[in-house]
């Protein structure tokens, strides 16, 4: 009686999973516009929890963290992820996938306090899905316009600059990716004057490029978000996050000049996030 108990509890959660398979493929290849992705968010909207209990069931490591991923004020979001890495720490930090947390969180607590965006509306989430696409680089996570969450709202971690929102729904929002076809950012060289436009690089699904650069650059500098000081023509992305490395420049000091940037952020090894809400024009 028990092992038709526990096969009938396997095949529900593996039908969750294809079911979110699905879902997530119809979601990250219609977009956020159309009949199919009006209907997706209805749908998404009610399975948002079920997709999350199935990425946990999935992960039951992940459980150890004990992950809340609501709005936190300016003053709390920092001990708030403190308070999760310490009981991290108390119930076994020494496994591999638990320590990877650690890490993303400890992060994101260094990174709120390098870019001093305490005060910019950070919405903390949770990684539930990822895009089954190399050409629509997407994820998914779990909160929403409930949350203050709006579409072209800047998206970090602990490594740097990890994309736009795309699509929200009550209790959940879909992620851009800076290696996305379509994503594309203001950007300067750290410590110079130079700026550019930073777009993913054709056939390169993990790099990107830094075009209309004018001035000299260097491999290994690090490429930045540019933000601006004038509100007519704010940019979306606070100042100063960091987007990746220069790992080669082609045609250096002419009008073509090209430079290519590895990207910080680890597309392929993301659990925790942060929605910046309430962007000031830097000045």
């Amino acid at each position: 009686m028990q092992d038709k108990t526990i096969r009938r509890r396997r095949l529900a959660l593996l039908a969750v999973v294809v079911g979110s398979l699905l879902l997530l493929t119809v979601s990250f290849g219609d977009g956020s516009g159309g009949g199919v992705g009006t209907m997706q968010r209805g749908v998404s909207t009610v399975l948002t929890p079920i997709q999350e209990g199935a990425s946990r069931a999935l992960k039951p490591v992940r459980d150890g963290v004990g992950w809340v991923g609501d709005t936190l004020d300016a003053k709390g979001e920092n001990e708030k992820l403190k308070a999760e890495l310490g009981e991290a720490r108390r119930r076994g930090a020494d496994d591999d996938e638990l320590k990877s947390e650690n890490d993303q969180l400890r992060g994101l607590i260094d990174m709120n306090d390098r870019l001093q965006i305490q005060d910019m509306g950070l919405v903390a989430g949770r990684v539930i899905g990822r895009s089954p696409t190399v050409l629509n680089q997407e994820i998914k996570i779990n909160q929403g316009s409930g949350q203050g969450i709006e579409l072209g709202q800047p998206v970090i971690n602990g490594q740097g600059l990890v994309g736009t929102v795309s699509t929200v729904g009550p209790n959940f929002a879909l992620v851009r990716l800076v290696t996305d076809a379509d994503f594309g950012a203001g950007a300067k060289i750290s410590g110079s004057k130079v700026t550019g436009t930073v777009v993913p690089a054709s056939g390169s699904p993990r790099e990107l490029l830094m075009q209309y650069t004018e001035g000299r650059v260097n491999e290994n500098q690090m490429v930045i978000t540019s933000g601006t000081s004038d509100p007519e023509f704010a940019s979306p992305f606070p100042p100063g996050v960091p987007i990746g490395k220069v790992t080669e420049i082609e045609d250096p000091g002419s009008d073509d000049q090209l430079v290519r940037v590895k990207p910080y952020v680890d597309v392929r090894n993301l659990d925790f996030v942060e929605v910046v809400t309430k962007l000031e024009v830097s000045g």
